[in-house]
């Protein structure tokens, strides 16, 4: 009788769910303290991105008791970085209806000078938050792979 294993999009929708929700928290209180204009202040959110898909990634893992195939690990760290962008990116994008001059925070600028629509700023932060979780997860599964079998060690 085959074990049915839990489906991975629960795992890294909600783990998704929870970083976007961090990510949120984190970005207004740095608006609202003054400290969103500085550069370290968007190092933080990829701290919290990255600690959110290798801990989706680590919770898997555990379902798996260590032995997580290598797509499963990395579709789930994707797909945790993706939901939790989107979450991020929305939220955004309400602040900027809510707080019509939050753009100004931002102080981005596309290739001819001018300012970064809010469109725009949505696709970035979703690309840059992919892209983000792809390395992660890319680097989190060489440590939560399942081992291969050893070609040198003699069975039993």
């Amino acid at each position: 009788m085959a074990t049915a294993l839990p489906i991975p999009r629960n795992n890294s929708f909600s783990m998704g769910l929870l970083t976007g929700g961090v990510l949120i928290a984190y970005t207004t209180l740095a608006a609202v303290l003054g400290f969103f204009r500085h550069i370290e202040a968007g190092s933080i959110d990829l701290v919290i991105l990255v600690a959110g898909a290798t801990l989706a990634i680590a919770r898997r893992s555990k379902e798996y008791n260590g032995q997580l195939p290598y797509f499963e690990g990395f579709s789930t760290g994707i797909v945790t970085a993706l939901v939790a962008s989107v979450v991020l990116a929305l939220g955004f994008v309400v602040l900027t209806v809510i707080f019509p001059h939050s753009m100004d925070l931002t102080q981005a600028r596309d290739l001819f000078g001018f300012d970064l629509s809010v469109t725009l700023a949505f696709l970035a932060i979703v690309l840059m938050g992919v892209m983000t979780g792809v390395i992660t997860s890319l680097t989190a599964m060489q440590y939560f792979k399942k081992d291969a079998p050893d070609p040198m060690k003699i069975s039993d």
